[in-house]
């Protein structure tokens, strides 16, 4: 259970939040290790396509928008996501 603060007259805040720079971090690392784990499949032959194929390729555009969006969150800075 996360430590919560008391900290606007009767609101309840969580500890520990996550900063957009993070969330920025986290959604590049994702994106990456899907694009990553894309090849790999591909390099271990599965699937019916010589290459990437058809769902390879909506994944790999999904893991580029996540780093697409990873990378405009950082500049946000330390601000609660």
């Amino acid at each position: 259970m996360p430590k919560l603060n008391n900290a606007l007259s009767g609101a309840i805040v969580p500890g520990h939040m996550v900063t957009k720079r993070q969330l920025g971090l986290i959604f590049i690392l994702l994106g990456v290790g899907a694009a990553v784990g894309m090849f790999a499949i591909d390099l271990l032959g599965a699937g019916q396509f010589q290459g990437i194929g058809p769902a390879q390729r909506r994944a790999l555009l999904a893991a580029g928008a996540a780093v697409i969006v990873g990378l405009t969150l950082i500049p946000l800075g330390d601000r609660p996501a």
